[in-house]
């Protein structure tokens, strides 16, 4: 193994394992840290995927240590910790805190924060995070119900959860090349700088960056950061083959899960309803007592074989908002991921083994009721979503989607792939 990554949550590690497998890395996801006689085989990286985002700060350190330990033993030469490009972290953390406690086990005093992915709209200048044209607190993050994101200035965000000393590397600097950032990460840890943001407007500055980064034991960021990394282990000679992804090759039932209540994603539901059969799942009824499960898996059974089903629970922020008034935000988000995770379990006996599933939380739930450990990765579908395949089990093609990625026809395009 050349390059251990440890992601937050379960669609970020897809999207991180897609960027590894388009830069030619043969690379694994595997669902939380692997048990002990799991045998990944040959290959040159694994992404594990943790359920860390939003758990209690003490809580992602622990899993994350012991991610560590898992891929340090393996022989990783690098470690990536992945988080959202929308920086997804209160005050509280759980961004700095892991980040720390990754430096301390790995005996180093410097790592760099780059959540950048232009290829989606994120981009990083003067420290402020932008998505699209506009500042991440105006993107509508500012409305996420579990890490909504109020100040786009990244500096100030990192600082707010770490008690070591927070710095940049400006544009400028980093659209000079890798020697100009890697002569600034050593200007910054010479004045006790631990962590630096890095600016970031095109894929060549990530590059640029990933390349600066070669001899750092911890980079963090989101997927883009992972662009300049394989080239690292090429020039190294460690890397020779060039690992090609082919899609699943699996028949049978389509369906899409969408939990995640962004913006894209709800007008990704919009768009599909158009053509699908589609059935609402409403939190009120949930919490009521209503048997949910049985009554969407019979009108799933109904709507037959030929046509693939949406089900959603994705909401506006209003109506998200009433519903954490009243049971709590972590009480309202778990009673939606427990009913999703037993739908698709429910899907899954129909013989549905195409799936589809938009949202972090709510991949987290499917892949745990599937009793899914590990994913072999496959081609692109829209930039920062592949399609994967379970290793081991039932026959399983899985297309796991950050909430805000994807064109609105993704649902469509995806399973379309696979006709």
């Amino acid at each position: 193994m050349l390059l251990g990554c440890i992601a937050d949550d379960f669609t970020g590690a897809t999207d991180l394992a897609n960027t590894l497998v388009k830069g030619g890395m043969n690379t694994i996801q595997s669902i939380g840290v692997p048990a002990p006689g799991m045998d990944v085989g040959k290959t040159d990286a694994v992404v594990i995927a943790l359920k860390s985002r939003t758990n209690p700060a003490k809580d992602a350190i622990k899993d994350s240590l012991e991610a560590l330990a898992w891929l340090r033993e393996r022989g990783a030469k690098q470690i990536l910790f992945k988080y959202c490009s929308t920086f997804d972290s209160t005050d509280a953390g759980n961004i700095g805190p892991v980040a720390d406690a990754l430096l301390d086990a790995l005996k180093a005093d410097f790592t760099i924060a780059c959540p950048a992915f232009p290829e989606t709209g994120r981009s990083i200048y003067k420290g402020y995070l932008f998505v699209g044209d506009v500042l991440l607190n105006e993107s509508g993050m500012e409305n996420h119900p579990l890490n909504p994101m109020t100040d786009a200035n990244l500096v100030r965000v990192l600082a707010r959860q770490t008690k070591n000393e927070v710095g940049l590397v400006e544009l400028a600097t980093v659209q000079k090349g890798a020697d100009a950032i890697r002569a600034r990460f050593e200007q910054l840890r010479g004045t006790g700088v631990r962590h630096a943001i890095v600016d970031a407007v095109m894929d060549n500055d990530l590059i640029e960056i990933g390349r600066a980064a070669k001899d750092l034991a911890l980079i963090t960021g989101g997927s883009g950061i992972a662009m300049g990394l394989p080239g690292n282990f090429r020039s190294d000679g460690v890397l020779t083959d060039s690992f090609q992804a082919a899609l699943p090759g699996i028949k049978g039932r389509s369906a899409v899960i969408a939990g995640s209540c962004s913006k894209m994603t709800r007008a990704q539901i919009a768009h599909t309803r158009r053509n699908w059969p589609s059935h609402n799942i409403d939190p009120w009824d949930i919490a009521s007592g209503k048997d949910v499960v049985t009554g969407v898996l019979a009108w799933a059974e109904k709507e037959g074989a030929d046509t693939p089903v949406l089900i959603y629970s994705s909401a506006d922020p209003d109506e998200v908002k009433a519903v954490q008034k009243e049971f709590g935000r972590e009480k309202a988000g778990a009673m939606v991921e427990e009913t999703m995770g037993e739908i698709a379990k429910g899907l899954l006996s129909q013989g549905v083994n195409r799936l589809v599933v938009a949202g972090g939380e709510t991949s987290g739930a499917v892949v745990g009721a599937l009793d899914v450990h590990a994913l072999r990765i496959g081609p692109e579908i829209d930039p920062g979503v592949p399609w994967t395949e379970a290793i081991g089990g039932v026959p399983l093609a899985l297309a796991l989607k950050s909430g805000n990625f994807g064109a609105e026809d993704f649902f469509e395009k995806s399973l379309g792939m696979l006709s």
